[in-house]
């Protein structure tokens, strides 16, 4: 029987809520094995982010072909990208490897509110990245910075954006509801044919960091698992849920805290 194996393409997170050891924690506490290639170490906390130190963009393509190279990869989630040269290397390397399926959650800014994408590097997101993902996941601010239009605040203005956003070159959008109004976190998986409308209650608590994170790479593992993409979205959706509502079991930092990634388990 083939192991179910995902790999994610990220940023580190020193205090281990979001980033790289968000995605592996998920892929942990859902059965599949994860790999993981480092984009960019970041001085971070609960609080928000010190300083990032970006991985130069060789190393990063010498990290993808070693992985490929060996490791049979059910699905890639991508993360944190931190610049233009590391955006171009990552896109060469997909297009050397051809992975089936590609989760990209455009992270641009953290929890925190702090900047993680340098400007330049936003186009180069849309024009060298989007065209290969199989999934895109912006939250409801992301998705506005991508298309430079102001964050949609209606149904019909968020399936509006999902298909500009399918226009760009991916065959289905998941925007996220967690930064709208109301009592439920209604998120949106908009395709050619259509629109799906996934709800949960909103959550009250803080501890909320790594969220994006988590829920990209929870689906991603969905995928490595051969669930199709409406199943993997949804378990992924529950899974994110329930690590939200348990995560006020965990006392850890002074700021946004981490969700429980292991709530099943303890």
């Amino acid at each position: 029987m083939m192991t179910p194996i995902a790999l994610t393409i990220a940023g580190s997170d020193s205090s281990g809520g979001a980033g790289i050891q968000a995605d592996l924690k998920s892929f942990a506490a859902l059965g599949v094995y994860g790999a993981s290639i480092i984009t960019a170490l970041t001085a971070q906390n609960t609080r928000g982010v010190a300083a990032i130190h970006a991985v130069p963009a060789d190393f990063v393509t010498a990290q993808i072909d070693a992985v490929f190279s060996d490791l049979e990869i059910g699905a890639v989630k991508i993360g944190m990208v931190a610049e233009l040269a590391v955006i171009e290397a990552i896109a060469g390397r997909l297009q050397r490897w051809s992975p089936r399926h590609v989760v990209l959650d455009p992270v641009m800014v953290a929890t925190s509110g702090d900047r993680l994408l340098a400007a330049d590097a936003v186009e180069a997101l849309r024009k060298e990245l989007i065209p290969r993902a199989t999934l895109l996941t912006p939250n409801l601010p992301e998705a506005a910075a991508l298309l430079d239009e102001p964050m949609a605040v209606s149904e019909a203005a968020i399936e509006r954006q999902g298909e500009r956003l399918l226009a760009l070159g991916c065959p289905a959008v998941l925007i996220k509801g967690g930064h709208g109004e109301g009592a439920d976190s209604i998120d949106y998986l908009i395709r050619a044919g259509g629109t799906l409308a996934l709800a949960s209650p909103r959550i009250a608590t803080q501890n909320t960091h790594g969220t994006g994170c988590s829920l990209s790479s929870a689906i991603a593992a969905g995928l490595a698992k051969g669930e199709d993409l409406e199943a993997a979205v949804r378990n992924a959706k529950a899974f994110v849920s329930a690590a939200i509502a348990e995560a006020d079991r965990f006392s850890v930092g002074h700021g946004h805290g981490p969700i429980h990634h292991f709530h099943r388990f303890y």
